[in-house]
Parts: structure tokens; sequence; C-alpha cells
């Protein structure tokens, strides 16, 4: 009897708790729809890949590594270059570019876009105030450089992405020491000299993070690529799956997207592990700006708020002046409709994404056992997969389980319910979730680890349960974060396009893809105020991110 009772009791303690299975399980949704883009394309209805390598999927990839590689230098070199300018030296309007060059990011690429068209076409402003100027008539009379181009994307996508760029190198130049700098001016290198040999080496592993998610941004990008006529492996994606009706052949390509970014993340990884920099005096101090005047400030001020103008003054401007110009479409029934819907998906993504990253984060730091631990860094590969890639893996597995239900319940009660979770916003939000979970787990992670060990533990030995533990001892102390990334996720469920795009029910709209239907109708003033609201929800997130980078 003593060894049954023996036995029993050892079974209890292996047994895992339900907190336990629960993020294993979360984990576990997290992962499933990019195992089942490797699924769909390896065992497709209709193979057609072979007629993909030898016709259209080349031309996807190497508009996909130009773009990629394009705008990951471009991006590089810009943000690299203004966070030095403004780490390193006081000039004219340098206290307020430090945080207006992070306004880039409140406009979608996407917007950007058509607003650089509408600024630069032919019936635009510019075009239309040369030919004023010089008496030109037709367009046969001047060259301008083709808008909807390689050249285009590349410029409008970098003016939008390099504040990640800016934003790793500008805290990298920060916490260096002012010693190696104070040592390499007193041997004589100058300002050029310092930063290639002292400040852009030890920066080098921060930009390299930047600018690899930079380069996953523009593979996930759509709506910039589709406007101007670019053909990549997203669009690809979009064309096998829509045009041709061939999911197999889309799971096919956006394999080779997962493949891609699974590359790109390895070799961040690895440029990450091979530089490492340690400070060896006790104490650290700061570099000292230097001043600078006359034509020096004047250079400095305009490298600087030459992004900043691109990026931000010229979108928000163009969008504005339609909005200004068709004040009757802010009462547009089908605006409120859009406004509705993206408050109502992104509003439930966000609540599910963070309770959820809450919940496996707490549950793997109360697990004793491996999977949960193997399984959560796993689940950060939602957020560098492009949300196309994320609607095969999803759309088309929830498909076949919703024509199953939907069978199920027919049978049982006689009464044809429909589609119940591709015909609702259910897939919608399902891709938010797995698409934006790791901010929401990165950040309860975070969190937590700041929460001294001590607190947790005196409330269990004053009786409270585990749920309790987590409701009056984590939760008010990390209030702040929870919050913060319930923003943030919420922020980018709203700009999110690929994914809405192929997700959405029928006839359902949000405000990203009334900008982008509306845009691609070359009907500007009906996207303006969809594309205004999406920029002041851009705004609350950059806004955010000042305040926390402070």
């Amino acid at each position: 009897m003593t060894q049954i009772l023996a036995s029993s009791a050892r079974t209890r303690l292996t047994m895992p708790s339900l907190w336990s299975i629960g993020a294993a399980l979360i984990a576990l949704l997290v992962v499933l729809p990019i195992a089942a883009v490797f699924w769909i394309a390896l065992f497709p209805t209709e193979n057609i890949w072979p007629h993909l390598v030898s016709t259209t999927l080349p031309r996807y990839l190497k508009n996909t590594l130009v773009l990629m590689l394009s705008v990951g230098a471009l991006s590089a070199a810009v943000g690299t270059g203004a966070a030095w300018l403004i780490s390193r030296y006081t000039f004219f309007g340098a206290r307020w570019l430090e945080w207006l060059l992070l306004l880039p990011l409140a406009i979608p690429a996407y917007v950007g876009a058509y607003a650089l068209v509408d600024f630069l076409e032919y019936a635009g402003p510019v075009q239309t105030a040369l030919r004023d100027v010089f008496g030109w008539r037709t367009s046969r009379d001047y060259w301008f450089p083709e808008i909807r181009s390689m050249g285009a994307a590349i410029l409008v996508l970098s003016a939008s992405l390099f504040p990640y760029v800016y934003i790793m190198a500008r805290a990298a130049f920060r916490e260096q020491s002012g010693c190696g700098e104070e040592v390499a001016r007193s041997l004589g290198a100058g300002a050029i000299a310092r930063f290639v040999r002292i400040g852009l080496p030890m920066a080098r592993p921060a930009i390299a993070a930047g600018s690899a998610i930079v380069m996953m941004e523009t593979v996930n990008d759509f709506g910039t690529v589709d406007y101007f006529s670019v053909q990549t492996l997203t669009t690809g994606i979009f064309s096998v799956w829509l045009e041709s009706n061939n999911a197999g052949g889309a799971a096919q390509i956006a394999s080779t997207v997962l493949l891609l970014v699974i590359l790109l993340v390895t070799l961040e990884k690895l440029s990450r592990r091979r530089s490492r920099f340690f400070a060896l005096s006790r104490s650290h101090r700061g570099v000292v700006r230097v001043p600078l005047a006359g034509r020096r400030s004047a250079l400095a001020f305009v490298a600087c708020a030459l992004p900043f103008a691109i990026g931000f003054v010229l979108p928000a401007s163009v969008i504005l002046s339609h909005a200004l110009d068709n004040a009757e479409r802010w009462q547009d029934p089908a605006l409120l409709r859009a406004l509705r819907n993206t408050l109502t998906v992104a509003g439930t993504a966000a609540l599910v994404t963070v309770s959820l990253g809450l919940f496996m984060v707490y549950g793997v730091r109360l697990s004793k056992r491996a999977l949960p631990r193997l399984l959560m860094p796993i689940t950060s590969i939602g957020y560098a997969a492009p949300g196309a890639v994320l609607a095969v893996g999803i759309l088309v597995p929830l498909a076949f389980l919703d024509h199953k239900l939907a069978d199920a319940l027919e049978a049982f009660s006689g009464r044809d319910f429909g589609l119940l979770l591709t015909g609702s916003a259910f897939a919608l939000v399902l891709a938010y979730c797995v698409r934006f979970f790791a901010i929401a787990q990165g950040a309860a992670d975070a969190a937590m680890g700041r929460v001294s060990p001590s607190l947790p533990m005196a409330a269990q030995s004053l009786g409270r349960s585990k749920g309790q533990v987590l409701a009056s001892v984590y939760l008010p102390l990390i209030r702040a974060s929870a919050l913060s990334s319930l923003l943030l996720v919420f922020v980018d469920c709203v700009k999110e396009l690929p994914a809405t795009l192929l997700l959405r029910p029928f006839n359902y709209d949000t405000l990203a893809t009334r900008v982008h239907d509306q845009a691609s109708l070359e009907n500007l003033g009906d996207a303006a105020p969809a594309a205004i609201l999406v920029i002041a929800v851009g705004l609350c997130a950059v806004i955010l991110l000042a305040r926390s980078s402070r």
C-alpha cells in the first residue's frame, strides 16, 4: 500500500499543470499556421511548382531580393547617419529632430506611395508647376522620371522604415563611452575616422538588427509594390491564389518567403553573436556632443530634416490636403463602417493577443518542463512571417474545418448556419494574434522579469493560488507594460494590409483596406479620410515609443 501511495504521489508531481498545458497550446496555436504553409506546399492538390520555377518565380525572387537589399541598405545609411549626427553633435533644430525622425513610422508605406504618386504625377503640383514655369505643353516636351517603378518603391519604403534603424543606432551610439572618442581625438582622428573606426563597429549589431527588421517589413509589404507594379513574392501569392485559384501554388511561394525570412533572421543572429563589445571601465562617461555652427550646422540640419520631410511631411500634407478638399467624405457611411470594423477586429485582436501573451509567459515561468520553454522563442516567428504567408497558413486549413463544422451542425440541427469561421472576422482576428503575438509575449516576459521573485513567493505563502498571484501581484506591477503592448498591437492591426485583404469576409472593409481599394481606383479623395485616421493611430504609437525611449 505504501509503494502504491508513493507511486501515486510521484505521478501527481510529474503531471503538468493547467498553466503549463495552456502555455503549450498557445504556442502551438501560433506555430501551426507556419507549419500549415509548409504542409500545403509539400502536398498540394495541384502541383504547379515546376511551372512557377520555369516562369514567374525567378522574377518574383529577383525583384524581392533587389527591393529588400536596396531598402535595407538605404534605410541603414539614412538611419545610421541621422543617429550619429543627433547623438554626437548639437546644431540648429537637433532637439526637435531627435523626436521628429520617429514620425515616419506613423505613415504606412502604402499611404506614402499613394501620396508620392499624387504629388509627382503628370497632373500633380510638381509637373504642373514645371510646365507653367518653362511653358511646356505636353509630356513630350520634357523628361520626367518614371514614378511607378522599382526606384520609387525603394524610396517610399526606405522613407517609411528607416526609423527602425535610427532608433536602434541612436541607442547604441548613446551607450558608447566617451573615453574612446577622446583618445581617438587626441591621436588626431577626424570626425569621419572616429565614426568609421569607433562608432560604427561598436553599433554594428544594433544597425544589423534594425536593418533586418526593415528588410522583413519590405518582404511583408503588398500595398506599395502592388501600386508601383513591382512583382515580388508577396504579390505572387495574391496572383496565384486569387487569379489562378491555386492555394497549393500560393503556399509554395509563401514557403519560399518563409525560407528567405528564416535565412535573414539567422544571418542577423550570427552577426550579433560575432560582434560583442564590453565596457572595461567601472564608470561610464557618455560622449559630449560637439556644437556645430555655420555651414556645418546647416548641412547637419538638412541631412536630418530631409528624411523627415520625405517620410512624414510630404505624405501627411498630401493626404491632409485631400481630406480637407473632400470634407463631405467624412460623413460617408462606408467610412464609418470601416472605422467600426477596424476598432472591433483590432481591439479584439489586441485584447486576445495580450491576454494570451500574459497567460503563456506566466505559464512558462511556472512550468518546470522543457517543452513550453522551447516553444516560447519559436512563437516570435509569427512577427517575422509576412501577413500574406500567414493568411495562406490560416485560411486553407480553417476553410476545411469550417466546412466540416457547417456540415456537422446542419446534420445535427437541420439548419444551415453557413461558414462560421471564414465567413466572419474570426480568421482575421486569428491572423492578427499570430502575426503580432511576439510583441505581447516580449513585453510580458520583460515586465514579469522585472518583478522581484520574493513578491509572488510571499503571496503564495499566504495561501494565494497561482491565478490569484497573477491577478493581485503581477498585473498591478506590469500594468503599464501591458497597456503599452496593447496599444502597439492595436496599431499594428490597424495598419496591417496583406492579411486583411486576403482574410476579410465578403463586403467587409477596414480603414487599411478602404485606403487601398479607393487609392487603387485613383480616388485619393475618398481614401484620404481613412488614411488620416490610420496616420492618427500610428502617431499614438510613435508618441508612446518616444516616451519609452527617453
